[in-house]
């Protein structure tokens, strides 16, 4: 069900955009040029997401858009930029979630939507492609980037949709930058969906999915002849499922019912596949075994009522109880993930109203999603050599009472400006009888 903020939230995000302009007066030196140069960020409170946690009072010199230190006292190269933080907390860019950022701009306009392939219709043979790769339709100039960018957002799981006429393995994606860039920042990642909302696609039988899935690898080992009669891979969809068998790639999987994911468990080790789960409303019944096999789990934390049968055991304890268990735990959202990405942080802070650990909900938004999708070197942490994508906050991030005040990017300032803060600001001017322009 669609996510939205409350009346009180909504107000409190209107003050905190009004509370980042005055910020924006008060750090002018955050106003830097479209280039990269050297910043030094003084005086922050910086929660580094890596095993040195968080360090107080603490500054940060960015050279060649690269963490070249950090420390207390440390000297500004001549001609740097300086931003003092004021003891305001500053973190890696935050991981928006799995979305559909840069292939789904106006999602009622057809031909603005890239994200799915049905090649046959519903009533015909489903259409396995797994070497369908979303990342070729990527947009870097949707409209979404900066809306997402200037709360923080800086990077996403680029997935395909599955629609009627596809099957449950959807095809690639892979890691985006939301700066532009016009390539994945990482490894192509396989998406496949199971459960109750996929049996549409395999006969209305849940049973016929690890069926189907057997089938596909039994077609790459070689024991269904590419001839053969049976046969429903491509030769390029067998190279690419080939990719991710014996612990090769990451296989993301939307799942939430514990049986279900008990089968995935037991599926992905007997063929050497290395998992992660997407959604997992139930996941928190097998929080040992998951553990135990080392796959991480991407939560909604807002889901807490059994919004279906695959879904009877939702709780907002969920995310809690995987990191309990030792589970790596992230998030993603259910639905709008890609308008409203930016809400990713809200979600992480409810998983900590439900009792997870402050650090582990800014893990969940960072070093888990970047170590699971293969991006832990250039993604995910502050510390020396890492790609300087930094965010300056007004006060705790995981508060929606608190904003970015200023977002680097490769150590570049980008402009804390998007379509929804100018329609803001040209609507706040507006005073009683003005034309609207």
């Amino acid at each position: 069900m669609s996510r939205v903020m409350s009346r009180a939230t909504t107000r409190a995000t209107t003050g905190a955009t009004l509370s980042r302009t005055l910020l924006a007066i008060a750090l002018s030196a955050c106003a830097l040029a479209a280039h990269a140069q050297d910043v030094l960020i003084r005086n922050a409170t910086v929660h580094t997401a890596t095993a040195r946690g968080t360090l107080q009072s603490t500054d940060v010199l960015v050279s060649g858009g690269v963490v070249r230190a950090l420390g207390q006292g440390l000297a500004a190269p001549a001609g740097a930029q300086v931003v003092d933080a004021q003891g305001r907390p500053l973190t890696p860019t935050l991981f928006g979630g799995i979305t559909q950022i840069g292939v789904d701009e106006v999602s009622g306009e057809s031909a603005t939507v890239d994200q799915t392939l049905a090649l046959g219709a519903p009533t015909r043979e489903m259409t396995v492609r797994p070497e369908f790769d979303v990342t070729l339709a990527y947009n870097p100039a949707s409209t979404l980037l900066p809306v997402a960018r200037v709360e923080g957002i800086g990077w996403t799981l680029l997935a395909p949709g599955t629609a009627e006429g596809g099957s449950i393995i959807a095809g690639q994606g892979a890691v985006m930058r939301l700066d532009g860039s016009p390539d994945p920042a990482g490894p192509r990642v396989l998406f496949v969906n199971l459960g109750g909302d996929a049996v549409g696609l395999t006969g209305r039988s849940r049973a016929a999915q690890w069926m189907l899935l057997d089938q596909f690898i039994d077609e790459v080992r070689g024991r269904i002849p590419p001839d053969s009669h049976a046969a429903m891979l491509t030769p390029a969809g067998r190279a690419t499922l080939a990719r991710f068998l014996d612990g090769g790639g990451r296989v993301v999987v939307e799942i939430d019912r514990a049986a279900d994911i008990r089968q995935l468990l037991r599926w992905s080790r007997r063929h050497g596949v290395r998992v992660a789960i997407a959604s997992g409303a139930e996941a928190w019944m097998l929080a040992g075994d998951l553990a135990a096999a080392e796959v991480p789990v991407f939560v909604d934390p807002l889901l807490n009522l059994p919004g279906s049968f695959d879904a009877i055991g939702a709780t907002l304890a969920n995310a809690a109880r995987l990191h309990a268990a030792g589970v790596a735990v992230g998030f993603t959202q259910s639905d709008d993930v890609s308008h409203n990405a930016r809400k990713v942080r809200q979600l992480a802070g409810n998983a900590v109203a439900a009792g997870l650990p402050w650090d582990a909900a800014l893990a969940g938004l960072t070093r888990v999603p970047a170590r699971a999708f293969g991006v832990a070197e250039g993604l995910g942490g502050i510390a020396p050599g890492q790609r300087a994508d930094l965010v300056l906050w007004t006060g705790d991030p995981l508060d929606v009472a608190h904003v970015a005040a200023q977002v680097w990017l490769g150590g570049r300032a980008i402009p804390m400006r998007s379509r929804q803060t100018d329609l803001l600001e040209r609507y706040l001017r507006r005073q009683p009888g003005d034309a609207v322009r």
